[in-house]
C-alpha cells in the first residue's frame, strides 16, 4: 500500500469551509493536485476539478465533498450578542459552551456559545433559536464593524489523534472524501491510466448537492463514484436493530440499494478481492443522502456508486474516522481505476 499524504489531510481539516464558502479550501486542494494532474479546471459553481488523460472518451468521475456543516448569522442584538441559522444538519445539542470561528465579511473572530451557570440552574431544554454566539462585544454597532447578517460560522476544533491511527474533529464529512478524492488521482497517476479520471472537490453538499450537479452535467461521465462518509455502529447507543453493521477500522463500505449500478459494484469488489482487502456493506434502498444523487440524475443519466468512510458521531464536533479505513478506500479506488481498459459496459443488462 502506498502512504497518503497525511499532511495535506491535516491541511485540509485545519481549513473552514462552510457551505456555501469553500473558496480557501478549493485553493489548497488545487494547488495540492496541480503537481500531478494533467489539467485543473473549476466550474460556476465553485467545484474544483483534476483531471488525468482528459482526452480519454470513457471517463471516471470521482466526487468528494468539501465544504462542512455549520452557522449563518441571522440576528445581532442591541448587545451585541449574535444568533445564528443551521447551515446543513447541524444539531443545537453539542453547541452550549463551544467555541467557533465567524468568517466575518471584515475577518475571522472567535465567539463562544454562551451557557448557563450550574449555580442559576444550568443548561435547560433548549431549542436552535435559544443559541447565542458572545463574541465579547457590548453594543451591536461594535460588533458590526466585524459581522454582518449572513457571515458563517464553524466551531472552532483542531483535529485530536486518539489510539489505533484514529482522528477526532469537525467537518470530517466530508473533506476527508475531498482528500480521498485527490489521493487517488496522485496514485493512479502513476499507473498511467488508460482512461479518464476526473478527481472533484464538489462544493454545497451538506446544503443542496448543487455542486455534484455542476460536475455530472459539465464532464458528463461514463461512470461517477461519490466518496463520502457513513455511519459506524460501533459505540454505545447504537440499536443495532435499525442499522447495517459498520465498524470503525473495518474497511471501506460500498452502498447497496436501487440507485448504485451493480456492475461498478462489481469492478469494486473485483479490485477489494485482489487487494485481499476486507469490504463492508450498508443499504441504501431509494436514495444515498450524498452527491451520488445529484450526480445520477444528470444529462442522460450517470450510473453510480458510493463508497464510504466509516464515521462515529456524525455531523458532532468530534467526528471520528480511522486512518486506516481511509488508506484502504484510496487503495481500493487506486486498484479499481488502474485495472479499467475503457471497454467496460456499465449496462447491468450486458453481461
Amino acid at each position: 500500500m502506498h502512504r497518503m499524504n497525511r499532511d495535506f489531510l491535516l491541511e485540509l481539516l485545519s481549513t473552514a469551509s462552510p457551505s456555501g464558502a469553500e473558496m480557501e479550501i478549493q485553493h489548497k486542494w488545487m494547488d495540492y493536485v496541480r503537481e500531478f494532474a494533467d489539467d485543473i479546471k473549476t466550474d460556476n459553481a465553485g467545484n474544483a476539478i483534476g483531471i488525468l488523460n482528459p482526452e480519454a472518451e470513457f471517463k471516471v468521475l470521482l466526487a468528494g465533498h468539501c465544504d462542512e456543516i455549520g452557522f449563518m448569522v441571522k440576528q445581532i442584538d442591541q448587545n451585541g450578542f449574535i444568533r445564528v441559522e443551521k447551515l446543513g444538519g447541524i444539531s443545537h445539542k453539542p453547541a452550549i459552551g463551544m467555541k467557533v470561528t465567524i468568517l466575518g465579511t471584515h475577518g475571522k473572530l472567535t465567539g463562544v456559545f454562551g451557557v448557563n451557570a450550574e449555580h442559576h440552574g444550568g443548561a435547560k431544554e433548549f431549542h436552535f433559536e435559544d443559541l447565542y454566539i458572545d463574541c465579547g462585544a457590548t453594543t451591536k454597532e461594535e460588533i458590526e464593524k466585524y459581522v454582518q447578517i449572513g457571515d458563517l460560522a464553524v466551531y472552532k476544533r483542531e483535529v485530536e489523534h486518539l489510539l489505533n491511527d484514529r482522528i477526532s474533529g469537525r467537518g470530517l464529512d466530508n473533506r476527508t472524501g475531498a482528500f480521498i478524492v485527490a489521493e487517488v488521482l496522485r496514485e493512479v497517476a502513476k499507473r498511467n491510466p488508460k482512461v479518464g479520471v476526473y478527481a472533484v472537490s464538489t462544493v454545497n453538499e451538506e446544503t443542496n448537492m448543487g455542486g455534484a450537479y455542476f460536475a455530472g452535467a459539465g464532464i458528463q461521465p461514463t461512470m461517477a463514484i461519490a466518496c463520502d462518509v457513513t455511519f459506524s455502529s460501533d459505540y454505545p447507543g447504537i440499536d443495532a436493530r435499525k442499522h447495517t453493521e459498520v465498524d470503525l477500522g473495518g474497511g471501506p463500505v460500498l452502498a447497496k440499494g436501487a440507485p448504485i449500478n451493480i456492475k461498478i459494484n462489481q469492478l469494486l469488489e473485483k479490485a477489494a478481492k485482489k487487494l485481499d482487502l476486507k469490504l463492508q456493506y450498508e443499504l441504501t434502498p431509494r436514495m444515498t443522502g450524498t452527491d451520488a444523487d445529484k450526480l445520477r440524475l444528470t444529462g442522460y443519466g450517470v450510473p453510480v456508486s458510493l463508497v464510504s468512510l466509516p464515521l462515529r458521531y456524525m455531523h458532532a464536533p468530534v467526528e471520528t474516522v480511522s486512518l486506516k479505513d481511509m488508506q484502504e478506500e484510496i487503495d481500493l479506488l487506486v486498484e479499481m481505476i488502474a485495472d479499467l481498459t475503457g471497454e467496460e459496459s456499465v449496462n447491468p443488462l450486458i453481461k
